[in-house]
């Protein structure tokens, strides 16, 4: 990181948040230089929003310049992790596809792997879209966001013990009184192993999280400012997850559509260097009270502007 030339807009211990446009800036960043790109970009949408959303006809050929600059700067073990919304064809209730014509050319044509894909429901959205879901009640609301973990590699660094979930009390009972090993209808062999601790179950590819977090410190300080918050935030679990998943302590994650910076804080928190870049000089304002100096997560002094302060 200390090899950018250009200035950041604010900076902590760890990372450092940029004004600007992302394509450009990555060009300036080394090879093999970046272990994890977590981002929710813009989705393709059909009607805009306040964020600058793309079409859904010109989306996918505008991502993918960004992208091929993904491919380039991420290290050899390194993962790129996008949550996308998805969109409705205009005036018909039937789905795009935009997401999966996505996937198909970033694997075929910029060579990544699709290590896996998981699934970002939130449960608290609200039921849209109203043509079809309220007023004629034709579908049903949409919960769920697409998240495709795509690597450089075929062996991406990863280890699921670092997102254990707490055990079932189901599973508590059968590691305390034991299990009679046995073959299952189904032909799988559940031997005497499956009763071992091992500090939690694996979880699933399904990540359910409400974003519902309306009074946080994030929103109220956003208020007691006068600046609107980013209307498209993901929540911090959904960060710290593939952080903690995909990465190591000391290790670089970038987010190059930073919104209000849930990227950069998570990575904070969880002791790995991170370099964010949004478009939006109001939206990485607002995003800089998710470091706000007074928190006990967050001991350092910022510096905005490369002006050195004790509150934001």
């Amino acid at each position: 990181m200390n090899q950018l030339k250009i200035r950041p807009y604010y900076k902590t211990d760890l990372g450092a948040a940029y004004l600007g446009d992302s394509l450009e800036f990555m060009k300036e960043m080394p090879d093999s230089s970046i272990d994890l790109i977590l981002t929710s970009p813009p989705f393709a949408l059909t009607r805009q929003k306040e964020y600058g959303n793309k079409q859904e006809q010109e989306y996918v050929d505008w991502f993918l310049e960004f992208s091929e600059e993904f491919h380039r700067i991420l290290s050899d073990e390194g993962s790129l992790v996008i949550d996308l919304g998805g969109a409705y064809v205009p005036g018909y209730p039937v789905r795009s596809i935009y997401q999966y014509e996505l996937l198909v050319r970033l694997c075929r044509e910029q060579e990544f792997y699709l290590a896996q894909e998981f699934y970002h429901y939130n449960p608290s959205r609200l039921p849209t879209p109203a043509e079809w879901v309220t007023v004629r009640r034709i579908r049903v609301k949409d919960s769920v966001n697409v998240v495709w973990w795509l690597s450089k590699s075929q062996f991406p660094k990863a280890t699921n013990r670092n997102v254990l979930k707490p055990y079932s009390e189901s599973m508590k009972s059968l590691i305390k009184n034991g299990y009679k090993a046995k073959l299952r209808p189904s032909g799988h062999d559940i031997s005497d192993k499956f009763q071992k601790d091992n500090g939690g179950a694996i979880p699933p590819n399904l990540l359910e999280l409400a974003n519902t977090n309306s009074n946080g410190k994030y929103q109220k300080l956003c208020r007691e400012n006068g600046i609107k918050p980013h209307p498209a935030r993901f929540p911090v679990g959904f960060s710290d997850f593939f952080i903690k998943f995909l990465t190591d302590e000391n290790d670089i994650v970038l987010d190059p559509f930073a919104g209000s910076n849930t990227t950069g804080y998570s990575a904070e928190n969880l002791n790995r260097k991170w370099i964010s870049i949004e478009l939006s000089e109001d939206y990485l304002k607002g995003s800089i009270f998710r470091f706000d100096s007074d928190s006990t997560l967050f001991p350092s002094k910022l510096k905005v502007n490369g002006i050195e302060t004790s509150k934001v």
